[in-house]
């Protein structure tokens, strides 16, 4: 049974910093592209950053500000978020993507953890 489980959300002022973590079970972790997505309320859910094993990639809106990494021992992608801004408020899910090692594989997603920015 595949599983990824989000963690480390919040309410943060703006400035501040969060940590989200994305732990992953029953997937070979090492081929997954491991990426952040996020939606907020009345919007399309966008792509915030993803991570191949060599590269990574992050949207305009975020870059200089977060940073996407993975630890294949544990199974887990992070994404470090500083100097927040209240427009990053959404849900932020984790995204497990197999199909650029196999092209048949299945894209799974995690439940989603909460971002509020608020002062």
């Amino acid at each position: 049974q595949v599983q990824l489980v989000e963690s480390g959300g919040g309410l943060v002022q703006p400035g501040g910093s969060l940590r989200l973590s994305c732990a992953a079970s029953g997937i070979i972790f090492s081929i997954y592209t491991m990426a952040w997505y996020r939606q907020a309320p009345g919007k399309q859910r966008e792509l915030v950053a993803g991570i191949t094993v060599g590269s990574t990639n992050y949207a305009d809106s975020v870059k200089g500000r977060f940073t996407i990494s993975r630890d294949n021992a544990k199974n887990t992608v992070y994404l470090q978020m500083n100097s927040l801004k209240p427009e990053d408020t959404a849900v932020y899910y984790c995204n497990a993507d197999p199909r650029v090692v196999q092209p048949w594989g299945h894209v799974y997603w995690g439940q989603g953890t909460q971002v509020t920015v608020s002062s």
